[in-house]
């Protein structure tokens, strides 16, 4: 086995959980999951020799997810289910409070739906993955700022849709900050 092959067969282990656990959440189809994460890893292959060290592996792999996944929703010419939130421990909670956050969820879902894929992968990458602003400006390919600015676009955009619903919208409530 020569090093690329090594070196490949090294970030697969290290970081094919995660790389597999963000297009799962953003295709919700374990299987669409899994052919694109070995997409990934195909192309990372192919990439390898000219990757520079500018951005760690980690970032890397997630910007060649990204365009995996932006290829193919191109190909399939239709978005579906973004995210589905996690809920708090829900044996902790009565059942009208589990029942009153699923409908927050599914609101909230359907507003993030709603919006261009930027402002998505920005709330995505930022509020629900919890990726730094450096980590989302390599991963999406642009500087900080412009991830500084489309965040708070996107958030100010997703709140306006959620007062279109008539739902008070804490961002910090369901997302990590």
């Amino acid at each position: 086995m020569g090093l690329q092959e090594s070196v490949l067969e090294e970030l697969f282990h290290q970081y094919s959980p995660i790389i597999y656990r963000y297009i799962l959440f953003v295709t919700k189809c374990k299987e669409e999951a899994e052919d694109l994460t070995q997409e990934v890893f195909i192309n990372a292959y192919r990439g390898l020799p000219n990757y520079r060290g500018e951005s760690s592996y980690k970032t890397w792999l997630y910007s060649i997810a990204r365009n995996v996944i932006i290829d193919y929703y191109r190909k399939k010419r239709k978005v579906d289910r973004l995210i589905d939130l996690s809920l708090p421990d829900q044996n902790q909670l009565v059942p009208e409070e589990v029942l009153d956050r699923k409908e927050k969820t599914r609101i909230l879902h359907r507003a993030i739906m709603e919006l261009k894929l930027p402002y998505r992968e920005i709330i995505i990458l930022r509020k629900i993955k919890g990726y730094s602003i450096a980590e989302t400006a390599d991963i999406l390919g642009c500087d900080e700022g412009k991830v500084k600015v489309t965040l708070h676009r996107a958030l100010h955009r997703l709140k306006h849709k959620l007062n279109r619903d008539r739902w008070s919208f804490d961002d910090q409530s369901y997302f990590v900050s």
